[in-house]
């Protein structure tokens, strides 16, 4: 049998996570010199509140190996085969650790372990979608080789957009990316933001809110047109605008799937509350 693990970054609920059977590894926000599990020792809104009263910027920290061997040898002595979908490793180093587990325990058993690694280049609500579809091959009896390439297909064509309040807190996480070309021309304006290539790229800027999610609407509209869309509206401490959004999206197009996604700590660390965001594909 097919096994899906995946870290915290994918922002999908806990009920999401059980209903289709996906293994959980946790990021790690770490606010001077405590560590705090995402989404296990820190819920949402403390994070939040930390973050935006709290002297210290905090920092994140991915899973080390030996976290990863831990997750995966009870799977492999249950006599599973893992797909491990993780976000970009452009990103993060995550992917380096899961590797670096895979190959350790590959040393210890002298022989392959049948271990897939799937880095996305994706984050967020947009890589909880991938691990989605990589959770419904698994059930559906395909091998691990047809999952991973399920897993392949769905992150070429996803799509995420991104506004934030502010550049800063991408600034302090050294998470920036393209978007350090907007630094210091933001003043009363919100950026628009998107992955591109698994890293971050500046999209546009907007006078306000409102208009900013105006224009998200609108790149969503080129993207997708009529098709069947599939899509996540993902937020950081911003649940009424995040409804809203979904409003206009489900009353101006085709929605097959739509699920709302909170971010938590080890992508807010980067985001800054406020965030919103739509991720999405079609058919």
């Amino acid at each position: 049998m097919i096994k899906i693990v995946t870290d915290s970054t994918a922002s999908l609920s806990a009920a999401q996570y059980k209903q289709n059977d996906i293994t959980v590894i946790a990021q790690k926000a770490i606010f001077g010199t405590t560590t705090y599990r995402d989404e296990i020792d820190l819920t949402n809104e403390q994070f939040y509140k930390m973050l935006t009263e709290g002297k210290v910027h905090p920092t994140t920290s991915q899973p080390s190996a030996g976290e990863f061997e831990q997750i995966y040898q009870p799977l492999l002595a249950a006599g599973h085969e893992i797909v491990s979908i993780h976000l970009s490793g452009k990103l993060s180093g995550t992917v380096a650790s899961a590797n670096t587990a895979k190959t350790e325990l590959e040393t210890q058993r002298k022989k392959s372990v049948p271990i897939s690694i799937v880095d996305t280049g994706w984050v967020a609500g947009a890589r909880g979608v991938v691990a989605l579809r990589g959770a419904e091959a698994a059930r559906a009896g395909k091998s691990r080789e047809q999952v991973v390439a399920a897993v392949n297909a769905v992150a070429a064509k996803m799509n995420l957009i991104l506004m934030v309040d502010t550049l800063e807190y991408l600034r302090k996480g050294g998470r920036i990316g393209g978007a350090q070309a907007m630094l210091g021309t933001m003043l009363n304006f919100k950026p628009l933001l998107e992955i591109k290539g698994g890293v971050i790229e500046p999209l546009g800027r907007e006078r306000s809110r409102a208009k900013a999610l105006t224009r998200m609407v609108e790149e969503l509209e080129a993207r997708a047109g009529t098709r069947a869309l599939y899509v996540v509206v993902l937020h950081a401490r911003a649940e009424a605008e995040a409804k809203e959004l979904e409003a206009q999206v489900r009353a101006k197009f085709n929605v097959k799937e739509y699920f709302l996604s909170a971010i938590g700590p080890a992508i807010g660390v980067h985001s800054g509350p406020g965030a919103l965001g739509l991720a999405f594909y079609t058919d």
